[in-house]
């Protein structure tokens, strides 16, 4: 399919109707954006590593429940919280840091104001801002959930070694295009993945090969030195760009094409050739994904 069409496929699906508006906090909580930017500043400053954590962060609570910051909520002796489900115990302290650091700050100028699930959407683009990536618009007004279940998450999370079709499965029964959903994947151009995420495809790919032959060999053999006490280190990890991993580039498209991605690679032409198209989508689907099953009044659930 040419490129001209599936452009015009991808920008043509609108977003979901919501209450959400730029100016939400205009009137009750004006400084609510210099706060959240100048807590994300700081934060990153001190620890570069949060950008990345904070988006991972993001997807994972906008994909369970939707973007409502379940994810933020402890674990009790009476409930198990999405935060403490197998596949988020990776989830970096830097994010949930971030948020915590903003809300105290926003509790002393406006009280009782602002949700959780609001300052990790707000915080997420401006942190993605400012390692190098792209500037998109932030509609605000969600509330927070009420109730957090561990037993929610598994199977609402894409898994690092999933097939594409799987994936393509996964995001199409959420409402994500094919495009929709590459251009999110571009997101590990930051960050890093543990090893217990992607050693299969290093040391168990098939019975004939044990390594995935679409991995540069050098590369796959560095991976195998970094990663190997995974059984007994689960939190040895690697980053997912090796070039530039600090950075919010296109370079994460460019190195699964060469070999050097840990994750799968699907349809990684247009936007490892071409950086401003690869922004564009991930704007649009950033925001697409700010408004996945949003709540927009205080909702409570059942177990």
């Amino acid at each position: 399919m040419a490129i001209a069409i599936l452009l015009l496929l991808f920008f043509s699906i609108p977003f979901s109707e919501s209450k959400l508006t730029k100016d939400y906090y205009k009137q009750t909580c004006p400084d609510f954006q210099k706060i959240v930017r100048d807590t994300a500043s700081q934060k990153q400053a001190a620890q570069p590593t949060t950008a990345a954590g904070t988006l991972r962060l993001f997807v994972h609570d906008c994909l369970v429940e939707g973007c409502d910051g379940s994810v933020l909520i402890a674990s009790n002796h009476l409930n198990k919280a999405e935060r403490d489900a197998e596949i988020n115990e990776s989830l970096a302290g830097d994010g949930f840091e971030v948020v915590v650091r903003a809300k105290t700050a926003l509790e002393l100028t406006c009280p009782g104001i602002v949700s959780c699930a609001d300052i990790l959407a707000e915080a997420t683009r401006d942190l993605v801002t400012m390692v190098g990536g792209p500037f998109y618009s932030v509609r605000l007004g969600r509330k927070d959930g009420q109730v957090s279940l561990a037993s929610k998450v598994e199977g609402n999370l894409p898994r690092a070694n999933q097939t594409v079709d799987e994936l393509i499965k996964f995001f199409a029964a959420r409402g994500f295009t094919i495009e929709e959903m590459v251009a999110l994947t571009g997101g590990h151009t930051i960050g890093f993945s543990h090893c217990k995420e992607f050693t299969d495809r290093l040391f168990h790919y098939s019975k004939t090969t044990p390594t995935d032959p679409e991995i540069n060999p050098k590369y796959a053999e560095g991976l195998k030195m970094t990663c190997g006490n995974y059984t007994t280190n689960p939190a040895m990890a690697a980053f997912n760009d090796v070039i530039t991993p600090g950075k919010f580039d296109n370079m994460y498209y460019q190195n699964l094409k060469r070999g050097l991605g840990l994750l799968t690679k699907p349809f990684v032409e247009l936007y490892s050739t071409d950086q401003a198209e690869f922004f564009k989508a991930f704007s649009h689907a950033m925001e697409k994904l700010g408004h996945h099953e949003i709540k927009t009044h205080c909702t409570y659930h059942h177990a």
